[in-house]
């Protein structure tokens, strides 16, 4: 959490201070940068409380906790495919994305976020305490049908859709590089990043879906959580420190020193 923070704020402040690095694509950098430290700060009273053996907030607390931790974590996952579909169009079509539309990715990707994540305050999904009981997020130790319905609806276009987004993304971008002979990036970390982080916590939440998980141990239950909550971390290297770019703008603002395009390419190279 607190490497995370740390990444993710550097992230945010070069976007704010450096003018050269506020284009309509690292505003979707940003946003992924803005939901991790989302992440980040739920990770905090996680460690808090678990340093503290109980959760000292309450039940409002405790829905409050789940909303913010879901809130953040879905608009980092759609920020992250909106990323995916930027960098399609400016390495695959040549054209280049506009602030009105770089915008919109971001609001929807917060809107439907918060959509998702306020089901379960209204009844559809439900959330509730962690195996410890120092944090709290979807509850799926009853397996139920209306947390059945609530999975698969959200695992769909949550996970499944943006995973698609940014497999063919990338998948297209790779042939392009493969082509020119020129790799920018790394064009299998996002997807890995999603799948690695994201994916034991899925795969828990779907097996609570058809058996009864209580049998396995609380800490062990809480193993595929603890990863999904290094994403920030991860995520500030794939998307900012990876983009070389967005590294030039965050060297410039702890240094002073501005990176000229030539000298970032031999660094590159």
């Amino acid at each position: 959490a607190l490497l995370g923070f740390c990444l993710n704020g550097l992230t945010i402040i070069s976007f704010r201070k450096i003018k050269e690095l506020r284009t309509p694509s690292n505003l979707l950098v940003f946003s992924i940068a803005l939901a991790d430290c989302g992440i980040c700060i739920n990770a905090f009273v996680a460690a808090f409380s678990s340093f503290l053996r109980y959760w000292p907030y309450g039940s409002d607390g405790c829905q409050i906790h789940g909303f913010q931790g879901f809130l953040t974590a879905l608009a980092s996952i759609g920020s992250s495919a909106a990323v995916a579909w930027d960098r399609y169009h400016h390495y695959c079509t040549r054209s280049k994305l506009q602030w009105s539309t770089a915008i919109s990715m971001m609001v929807f990707a917060w809107l439907f976020a918060a959509f998702w994540s306020v089901m379960p305050l209204l009844g559809w999904g439900e959330y509730d305490y962690e195996p410890l009981r120092t944090c709290c997020t979807l509850d799926y130790s009853k397996g139920d049908r209306n947390y059945v319905t609530f999975l698969f609806a959200l695992s769909i276009f949550n996970f499944m859709i943006p995973g698609f987004i940014i497999l063919t993304a990338y998948q297209s971008i790779h042939q392009k590089f493969k082509k020119t002979g020129q790799y920018k990036f790394n064009t299998g970390l996002p997807l890995k990043t999603l799948v690695i982080c994201w994916g034991p916590y899925c795969l828990l939440c779907f097996y609570a879906a058809v058996e009864n998980v209580m049998f396995i141990s609380p800490k062990y239950r809480m193993i595929p959580a603890i990863i999904a909550k290094s994403v920030p971390t991860v995520d500030a290297f794939v998307y900012a420190l990876g983009n070389e770019n967005y590294r030039g703008g965050i060297w410039q603002f702890l240094t002073g020193q501005k990176i000229e395009k030539a000298e970032v390419d031999n660094k590159t190279k």
